[in-house]
């Protein structure tokens, strides 16, 4: 038996090949890359040989931990045996980042699927064609019903209970990510700030903070507001439950599970003052929610362990490796960044 993150042990298993994750050195934190080395991590634990592709050494970025294995350059081998896992972002219509290999796209935000320009029947119009791992089941049946000829499953994310738990505070804390809603979040921030049920109440943004921080700011706040934007999942909100917040908010379409949860409050889109008074309210009756708030890091550590991760992504390994490959010389998706343009993830 091998250890793997969170107390997770699994049986090794002989590794068919490798697996490469082309993932991007983004300067500050970015869930979606560290998904990639949750991935990695929990298949090497497996007995996988599981990589992370970066497209220059020089981008090596900090916040990355030092024991995710990566590979660099802007194009590598991909054997036979190998399979290359992608991005949904971005992916262009016709041109076949490794033609012959055996390819998976994690798509991790199915909003972003055709990000890169308008598809053809044959989307992406590669050889062979890729399958498709989600995040959410939401996320998997939007993309069976736009892309039926591809196989879709679902890898769900874990969310880690060790680091994002409850911390000991003497002060009442609501924290938001503005950066999805930036001209809302302004809104609300002043409308918080103006507010006298608010006297007291620390108000923060978390704005481009390392993973630490926005651990330490949730494990000490009483109410986190989500202001999700086309969303396939939503970890903030995922990582506020495990940090026993209440979570009031919009849950950003593919996010609407994690509003299952006991302490959490879907409020409909663009609608400030409702955030605002909702809000307002449980700061009023905080001490009376002990219970609620231990409820919802049991309800989402139960629903989201590492555990259920690994053996989704066991089960859509094996069934990637079954499907064919070849040699090839893939070119890193780096190489269609401009095809998103400038405001690809501008909201208003």
């Amino acid at each position: 038996m091998v250890p793997g993150p969170a107390g997770v042990m699994s049986r090794a298993v002989p590794s068919p090949g490798r697996i490469v994750y082309a993932g991007f050195a983004t300067r500050h934190h970015s869930g979606g890359v560290h998904v990639m080395t949750q991935h990695v991590r929990l298949l090497r634990d497996s007995g996988h040989e599981a990589w992370l592709w970066l497209p220059d050494r020089a981008d090596r970025t900090d916040w990355i931990a030092n024991d995710v294995p990566m590979v660099f350059g802007a194009s590598t081998p991909i054997g036979a045996n190998d399979l290359l896992v992608l991005p949904e972002t971005p992916t262009v219509q016709g041109r076949d980042p490794a033609p012959g290999a055996r390819k998976v796209i994690f798509n991790q935000n199915h909003f972003y699927t055709f990000a890169a320009g308008s598809p053809s029947d044959d989307f992406p119009g590669w050889a062979p064609p890729p399958a498709i791992w989600a995040v959410t089941a939401e996320s998997r049946d939007v993309l069976a019903a736009a892309l039926p000829a591809l196989p879709a499953t679902v890898v769900p994310n874990p969310v880690d209970g060790d680091l994002f738990t409850p911390r000991a505070t003497d002060r009442l804390r609501v924290s938001w990510f503005p950066k999805k809603r930036p001209r809302e979040a302004s809104l609300l921030k002043r409308l918080l700030a103006d507010d006298p049920r608010f006297a007291g109440v620390d108000l923060v943004e978390l704005v481009q903070a390392p993973r630490a921080e926005v651990a330490a700011t949730l494990g000490t706040s009483a109410v986190f507001v989500a202001l999700g934007h086309t969303e396939s999942f939503g970890l903030p909100v995922a990582e506020a439950l495990a940090s026993g917040c209440l979570v009031v908010g919009y849950d950003g379409g593919g996010g609407h599970e994690l509003f299952d949860a006991p302490g959490a409050w879907r409020i409909p889109d663009q609608r400030p003052l409702l955030i605002r008074d909702r809000v307002a309210d449980l700061i009023h009756d905080i001490g009376a929610l002990a219970e609620m708030r231990a409820a919802n890091r049991h309800w989402v550590l139960e629903r989201y362990p590492f555990a259920r991760t690994q053996a989704a992504l066991q089960e859509a390994v094996a069934a990637a490796f079954a499907r064919p490959g070849a040699d090839s010389l893939a070119v890193h998706p780096v190489a269609w960044l401009d095809s998103l343009g400038p405001n690809f993830t501008a909201y208003a």
